[in-house]
């Protein structure tokens, strides 16, 4: 059977208790989009975020106000019983922030810098030294995250002079990604000369397009071990951010490249920022690589299922086990593999149903009015009448008590 390629080893990271790298599985962060000094609307962003299954947060740090609100929201937090790590999300004048606030130096899990703007010219050497002399102070993690939005214009300029006059030039193209991998790797190097471990170094080379993201990290995980963050830049909005996220961190993590990711979408006007959550939970999970959501099976439908009962049914189903989900965790150890499929004719719907761990095949047009229920590849029931769907979610439901809760541990004692 085909399978991703074996993951890339990397140096494992401990941000603020979440391992990421190393023999860690690929872990889930997001950010918030909230003014990090309005306290109240930025701990209601990390809780929902953090619900809905973000295991690092990373909030935006600019100024005194911003810095001054860090060591607030996490109080709040912890008092939620929200214990996911903070990152700070350092530009141009981090290292001021961090040493005229040493309360946010602290509640910060780990700091993300850039250093195509931690400093210019003459003053980068001694801001860049003074941040990763606070991380090595507070014993916190960094994260190195270049951009090619802000890519250090001085690096880029001497390797597109170099390349003109080489007898075998590289494409601007190929120059930019060199330049790209060279900032994040002689930044890191610098970072360790000053005293920071391979163990508390993180990397990433975000760019917008789909196929320079591919090559750079291809690149950057062959010259290096250390722990990667994958995301795409500035993905854009709707299914377009979506699909170009996905189909770049698909190939990636299939390669085994990839620790942690984000999938960055531009939301909706009053859109939901736990969207992109949701997105990378379901690449992971359909990849194969974590669980996160019972999964629900469900036929896209032809002109053998002109009712919409499979459809209604289906997304009856998977609405319950989402919102259920925050309260099976805790009840229901090992839920989040629970299979189920719903289907609505007779043409895959028995075999599809087999293969789930509940599924029901609802009956298409002209098919007789019953709609067979098979339970771990045995039919167990036949349901008709007018409330099949409601007979159905209670089997789920049964089903559920019974390999996952109490069922299962009655019969295991």
């Amino acid at each position: 059977m085909a399978g991703p390629a074996q993951r890339r080893r990397s140096v494992g990271v401990n941000v603020g208790g979440v391992m990421v790298g190393g023999d860690a599985p690929v872990v889930v962060q997001s950010m918030t989009n909230t003014d990090t000094a309005d306290i109240e609307a930025t701990v209601r962003q990390v809780a929902q975020l953090a619900r809905a299954g973000s295991e690092i947060v990373r909030i935006t740090v600019d100024r005194d106000e911003s810095a001054a609100a860090v060591p607030h929201i996490r109080e709040r937090l912890l008092q939620m019983g929200v214990d996911v790590p903070l990152v700070g999300d350092f530009h141009y004048i981090g290292h001021k922030l961090l040493t005229d606030h040493p309360a946010c130096a602290e509640a910060l899990a780990k700091y993300r810098i850039n250093p195509g703007n931690v400093g210019f010219k003459a003053k980068r050497d001694t801001q860049f030294t003074t941040l990763i002399e606070l991380a090595l102070k507070y014993d916190k993690p960094v994260r190195i995250g270049v951009n090619w939005g802000s890519l250090d214009e001085e690096l880029l300029t001497r390797l597109m002079d170099e390349n003109a006059v080489s007898r075998t030039p590289l494409s601007a193209a190929a120059v930019q990604r060199e330049a790209i991998i060279q900032s994040a790797l002689l930044s890191a190097q610098r970072a360790e000369e000053i005293g920071l471990g391979r163990d508390k170094i993180l990397l990433s080379t975000k760019v917008s397009d789909v196929q320079h993201l591919i090559a750079v990290y291809q690149d950057l995980a062959a010259r290096c071990d250390y722990a990667l963050h994958l995301g795409l830049t500035e993905a854009g909005m709707g299914s377009k951010g979506i699909v170009a996220s996905s189909a770049a961190l698909g190939i990636l993590l299939q390669q085994g490249i990839g620790d942690t990711i984000r999938i960055s979408l531009t939301p909706e006007p009053g859109g939901d920022r736990t969207t992109e959550v949701k997105v990378a939970q379901e690449l992971l999970q359909t990849m194969g690589f974590r669980q996160f959501l019972p999964v629900v099976a469900a036929c896209p439908g032809c002109g053998r299922t002109t009712s919409t009962t499979f459809q209604t049914l289906a997304k009856d189903i998977q609405d319950h086990l989402n919102t259920s989900m925050p309260e099976w965790r805790e009840r229901y150890p090992g839920v989040e593999a629970l299979s189920v499929a719903v289907m609505g004719c007779i043409v895959n719907g028995p075999g599809e149903s087999k293969h789930a761990n509940i599924g029901i095949s609802l009956p298409g047009t002209g098919e007789s009015p019953a709609a067979p229920v098979f339970v771990d590849g045995q039919k167990v029931a036949t349901l008709r009448g007018p409330d099949v769907a409601d007979q159905f979610k209670q089997m789920v439901a049964d089903y559920i008590e019974k390999k996952f809760g109490s069922g299962r541990r009655d019969a295991a004692e």
